[in-house]
């Protein structure tokens, strides 16, 4: 009974020594999920992504491409490194919620939608809110986690370094 009391106990240690950690993984793929959509749609051109939201019936939709590159963009950016992530979450949020009632909605919940295979490759439908939601539920995880070690935000918040005290300080001689 303690070998294996041991092993619980081992294995709750090592959790815990990790559990700052885990918030890594899920900061580097969204983040990195954010800047492969804001460089796709750049690289197309925002005038593209314009006609897009001007189809859809968005109002402004030169300056909502613009709005929208820029967010996922920065967002982007901000949570690969970890760097003002409550701030950056907002908008991040608020983009990924548009999307779902002005896009993926009437697509239904799955993002996958396999229609067809067919020469070695597989056709899919249009995606639904599944990815959106997904997002929303990690961005919000990384808002309620907080800064995790090898982040911008862990460096920001951290206690500042206590100051060795100079000669007059000290009650030293001159």
């Amino acid at each position: 009974m303690s070998a294996l009391l041991a092993k619980v106990l081992a294995r709750q240690d090592v959790r815990a020594k990790f559990a700052p950690y885990a918030a890594i993984p899920l900061r580097l793929i969204v983040g990195y999920g954010f800047l492969a959509h804001a460089v796709a749609k750049w690289h197309k051109g925002p005038a593209a992504f314009a006609a897009i939201l001007r189809a859809i019936g968005v109002p402004s939709p030169q300056l909502m491409a613009w709005l929208t590159i820029s967010t996922e963009f920065l967002a982007g950016i901000a949570i690969l490194i970890g760097a003002f992530v409550s701030l950056v979450s907002i908008p991040a949020i608020i983009l990924l919620a548009v999307a779902v009632f002005t896009v993926h909605l009437p697509y239904g919940f799955t993002s996958i939608k396999l229609l067809s295979f067919s020469e070695g490759r597989a056709r899919f439908g249009p995606p639904g809110y599944e990815c959106n939601l997904l997002y929303i539920a990690c961005v919000l995880a990384l808002m309620l986690i907080g800064p995790s070690p090898w982040s911008v935000d862990n460096y920001r918040f951290r206690a500042p370094l206590s100051r060795v005290p100079g000669p007059k300080e000290s009650g030293g001689m001159n």
